[in-house]
């Protein structure tokens, strides 16, 4: 399982792991009762604190994408990948609302805000 924190990001390390292992989750790279990297190992290999994969991982199982058992590890649930891709555009979706809300109120027309979200896809 490769995960990648980019600390430059606004978003934080718990947030992009989730996303992450959602992501793999979706594409079947990880499927149900494959297991997760102990808290331990990932916070190491990552060179990050445990407490945050520790949050990572509690917010995962919050959300049903995963189950942890005591002394044994966590492990992938069964998952409805069609759900997880829909929460997941919603999930742009309100992020992209806010943005041009946000590019509204600083005076920019639509047509501003739609070549600045080309601009922004082009230089990704």
């Amino acid at each position: 399982m490769k995960i990648i924190i980019n600390s430059s990001l606004m978003i934080p390390i718990y947030e992009q792991i989730t996303d992450q292992i959602k992501a793999l989750i979706r594409c079947g790279e990880l499927k149900e009762n494959d297991s997760l990297p102990s808290v331990r190992s990932l916070s190491k290999e990552l060179k990050i604190s445990a407490l945050t994969v520790k949050k990572a991982y509690d917010s995962l199982e919050a959300e049903g994408y995963t189950a942890t058992i005591h002394g044994k590890g966590t492990y992938v649930t069964a998952s409805n990948t069609e759900l997880l891709l829909e929460e997941q555009k919603k999930e742009v979706e309100t992020d992209l609302e806010k943005a041009v809300l946000k590019g509204r109120r600083c005076g920019l027309s639509d047509e501003e805000i739609r070549s600045l979200f080309e601009l922004i896809l082009e230089d990704l």
